[in-house]
């Protein structure tokens, strides 16, 4: 008698019903026979065929399996009984399902009788529930909920940041923005009355386009505040800040060091002046000497 190969078969179950999926390709409506109750003896496929009886499966049918194109057959005693009338299988190109109805609802602790399993018979992961994950089948699980340091460290290695960190940065920050984007209008004012040098009109545009993007887009618009671009705009205007601030800090550094310098030239060339006026040169000489010091503290001022 030549070798019955067996073909893959994968299984799973719910509180009332086992699945098992045949892993067989092109396998022919045509050439399945469901017949409940057995007749033929184990190995014996004459015919494909699928036998069902309350406690034992027996299929049989030729297809492209894991040894190619061949007659692949099983047998198979279950843990408990099942209904073969509310029992029922369908043929697809690539698999043939199973769904078998337990005759008492439960969950079995294993598919077979014995505890030796075949080679051939594996868990259908895709299907896969046990007693712990079906307490509701209503409600949905939410892996966030069920494991949320797992979740916030994946996000994390997969994104480089935590999406809620984003999501809730108006909410955190939002009102010291505003506050501060209100007290830009001094750098508008000042130049205004003339307490800085320099003019008010490139700050004015500067600080109300600000204002209008945060007051009127953003503020005014409750589903933009957790939108990921309120966390890159606010980023964008704070590190444009520190690189504004930088710069004049540096320039008020310079510009007091320059004072410094020009103080003591100034000092230095009066002392001059006053010793050529007394002793060598006349009283027009003296005040061409003076004149570097007349325009340095013209500099200053």
């Amino acid at each position: 008698m030549p070798e019955v190969l067996s073909p893959f078969v994968y299984w799973a179950q719910t509180e009332s019903n086992l699945t098992l999926k045949v892993d067989l390709k092109d396998v022919k409506l045509a050439n399945v026979l469901v017949v409940f109750s057995s007749t033929a003896e184990d190995g014996e496929i004459e015919n494909p065929d699928v036998q069902l009886e309350n406690k034992k499966l027996q299929f049989g049918a030729q297809g492209y399996g894991a040894r190619g194109l061949n007659k692949y057959a099983f047998t198979l005693d279950f843990h408990s009984a099942i209904d073969p009338e509310e029992s029922h299988y369908k043929v697809y190109d690539r698999n043939v399902d199973f769904t078998l109805k337990k005759k008492e609802s439960g969950w079995w602790p294993r598919i077979t009788g014995m505890p030796q399993k075949p080679a051939w018979l594996k868990i259908d992961f895709d299907r896969w529930k046990s007693e712990e994950d079906v307490e509701d089948d209503d409600e949905s699980r939410d892996i966030m909920e069920d494991y949320p340091n797992m979740y916030n460290k994946l996000e994390k290695e997969e994104l480089g940041y935590k999406r809620d960190s984003i999501e809730g940065t108006y909410e955190a920050v939002g009102g010291p923005m505003k506050f501060c984007q209100l007290m830009q209008f001094l750098e508008v004012m000042h130049p205004m009355f003339g307490y800085t040098k320099g003019g008010f009109v490139v700050p004015l545009l500067q600080v109300l386009g600000r204002n209008i993007i945060l007051f009127c887009m953003i503020d005014a618009e409750p589903r933009m505040h957790t939108k990921p671009v309120i966390f890159y705009l606010f980023l964008i205007w704070s590190i444009v800040e520190l690189v504004s601030l930088g710069g004049k800090i540096i320039w008020l550094f310079i510009g007091v060091q320059s004072r410094h310098d020009a103080t003591n030239a100034v000092i230095y060339l009066a002392k001059q002046a006053t010793t050529g006026a007394n002793t060598h040169y006349s009283h027009t000489s003296a005040r061409q000497r003076l004149n570097p010091v007349i325009h340095a503290i013209a500099a200053m001022t």
